[in-house]
């Protein structure tokens, strides 16, 4: 499944966040390039199940060297999704499979992580790899 254009993953910049369904429940993950290659995380810490990024689409710490948990200050090597330190333990981040194809980073579902059906069976993009737009204001009920 289609997630962004290649060249739209910056070597340990910001990533790319999505909508899936993981065991069945709402999730997001998240794609990153990581030494030339593309890699992708549930958007959950290991030590307490919340979301990481300290903002839209940002997971890696300052020197981007590691995955940081905002929340508790886990550390994960981007690499394999491995605590290196912090409160994570021995865990690793849950994977998400993906590939380059044509220009294109691509992930593809498993058992455990299905498309959401929001997105229509496809990817929705919540937070692109571009500069952070606040979002647009919700209308007001009539």
């Amino acid at each position: 499944m289609p997630l962004c254009p290649s060249s739209a993953l910056a070597e340990r910049g910001r990533a790319f966040v999505w909508d899936v369904l993981l065991w069945g429940q709402p999730a997001r993950a998240f794609a990153l390039r990581i030494d030339g290659r593309v890699v992708a995380y549930i958007n959950r810490c290991v030590h307490v199940p919340t979301e990481m990024d300290w903002q839209p689409g940002e997971f890696l710490d300052a020197d981007k060297r590691f995955i940081l948990c905002s929340i508790h200050g886990a550390a994960y090597a981007p690499e394999d999704g491995r605590c290196v330190g912090g409160p994570c333990g021995r865990g690793r981040l849950k994977p998400v499979t993906v590939a380059e194809q044509g220009g294109m980073a691509c992930w593809y579902p498993s058992a455990d992580i299905r498309p959401s059906p929001a997105a229509g069976g496809g990817s929705t993009a919540l937070h692109p790899p571009t500069p952070f737009a606040a979002p647009a204001a919700a209308d007001p009920e009539p």
